[in-house]
């Protein structure tokens, strides 16, 4: 009987037991470098920044419309800063489709408001914000903040602004109220201790000018801001500035297993993307690894998944090719990399541990996400989940099969939707997550390192026959 339940269970095991001494020094290898990715990608801005530079260094070279390609050629395209494709030529023509990994390299965070600068009252000049995509408000507060991004000036100049990220730089912060005085906001729920409003990031308190004049303080802000930058308040209108935690990216656990930091939905599996992409080399198929924008709010603008921007760059390769758009879309396969919830024991009435990802147990397969009846899902294909699985296990990926949570907790979406809606096979795949959207994420190295081997896989899978997809 005991072989008998071997043969027939499904029993997920923890991947330290599975991997041997050389698949481990590939997981301190990716440890070290998705580090150094988070760290130099902690806004979408500075993550296409890094990856444009790491693609160059391994033989990619900007996309030019018209240019002739031929098969192994390394080519990327950037969106409006934000946003980038890397792709890798494939010997077979685009009619038989492309391999397309998808993730999303924006995350949760503080954005300014159109006019930030707030004197209140104790003459402490604070900056007001608006929280961008799904947050726990009061997990921002008395922590050290930095402030990145650009301000477009009227001449039409773009200044960089990075502050609270380098050594020796000021941080900000969003203070909270001492427990003394605490009784009302601990009577309230957690979400309304803390109010969207009073999001307001401690920027500067030493006043400047006559005493007898206001806003004494906001105007020794804008004068430092003015030096250093040569920006005035009225450049706040057409500036992109983001409020983020200043803290790097670190080890978790006397093991150094696990990976501490920010914005690691999504911008893990965006990694492991990259790292397969970027040691990809003469693939049947024309493989791509889309980084997008906009996820966390709906994929929405010309910089997410619902813009034009993914079909106007494939459809440029299939006229090189007298390829339609349509059949090469049609014959195409997506993974969308995206991360899941990992169980966690102290939150355990929010998971069914049957269906739940595992921290250390590899990349977790998520066949649907959405919310209560998976609305809004894009529920993949069995054949399709077929294929990958042999295409997996071939590889020696570990990997395991989840959903989101218990079906009436909640739910979640990604970018499979809209792939899906473009007549593309597609499913999600990714690095489980412990305490998502928070300002300090956690994953495990080991699952990174086979998300980025799954995406190879999938980059190389075998039996490239789609029927009936037309």
């Amino acid at each position: 009987m005991k072989e008998q339940r071997a043969k027939l269970f499904y029993t997920p095991k923890n991947g330290y037991d599975r991997v041997d001494d050389q698949q481990r020094r590939g997981i301190e290898r990716i440890g070290e470098d998705y580090k150094a990715f988070l760290n130099h990608g902690r806004t979408e801005r500075c993550a296409v920044q890094y990856t444009v530079q790491l693609a160059e260094n391994a033989g990619f070279v900007p996309y030019r419309e018209g240019a002739p390609l031929t098969a192994g050629d390394r080519v990327y395209i950037v969106n409006r800063s934000k946003s980038v494709i890397l792709a890798v030529i494939g010997k077979k023509s685009l009619s038989e489709g492309i391999r397309i990994a998808v993730a999303h390299i924006d995350c949760p965070r503080l954005d300014l408001k159109p006019m930030p600068l707030n004197e209140e009252t104790g003459e402490l000049c604070m900056l007001r914000t608006h929280y961008y995509g799904g947050v726990k408000k009061y997990q921002w507060t008395a922590i050290p903040l930095a402030l990145s991004g650009v301000v477009a000036l009227r001449d039409g100049s773009v200044v960089d602004i990075e502050i609270g990220t380098h050594p020796g730089d000021p941080v900000l912060t969003i203070t909270d109220l001492l427990p003394h005085l605490g009784k009302d906001q601990m009577a309230k729920t957690a979400a309304e201790a803390v109010t969207g409003e009073n999001l307001r990031v401690l920027c500067g308190s030493v006043p400047a000018g006559d005493p007898k004049e206001k806003d004494r303080v906001r105007l020794a802000v804008l004068t430092l801001l003015n030096d250093m930058y040569g920006i005035v308040e009225e450049d706040f209108l057409s500036a992109e500035l983001s409020v983020i935690p200043a803290f790097p990216a670190c080890d978790v656990g006397l093991d150094r297993a696990l990976v501490g930091g920010y914005g690691q939905d999504d911008r893990s599996c965006a990694f492991a993307g990259l790292d397969a992409i970027l040691s990809l080399q003469n693939p049947e198929k024309t493989a791509l690894c889309v980084m997008a924008d906009k996820e966390e709010i709906g994929s929405v603008g010309s910089t997410g998944m619902q813009s034009g921007f993914f079909d106007a760059f494939v459809d440029s390769l299939c006229r090189a090719q007298s390829v339609p758009l349509t059949v090469c879309l049609g014959n195409s396969e997506c993974l969308s990399a995206d991360v899941s919830a990992a169980y966690d024991p102290l939150y355990a009435d929010a998971y069914e541990k049957a269906n739940s990802a595992f921290v250390n147990y590899g990349m977790s397969l998520v066949k649907y996400v959405g919310s209560r009846g998976k609305s809004g899902s894009n529920d993949a294909n069995a054949e399709y989940l077929g294929r990958l699985r042999r295409a997996f296990d071939d590889a020696g990926v570990i990997w395991h099969g989840c959903e989101l949570g218990k079906v009436d907790q909640g739910g979640g979406g990604t970018v499979a939707g809209f792939m899906a809606n473009r007549n593309i096979e597609t499913v999600d795949i990714g690095v489980p997550v412990l305490s998502m959207h928070s300002p300090f994420e956690v994953v495990s190295k080991l699952d990174v390192y086979m998300t980025s081997r799954a995406i190879s896989a999938f980059y190389r899978m075998a039996g490239d026959e789609n029927e009936d997809t037309l």
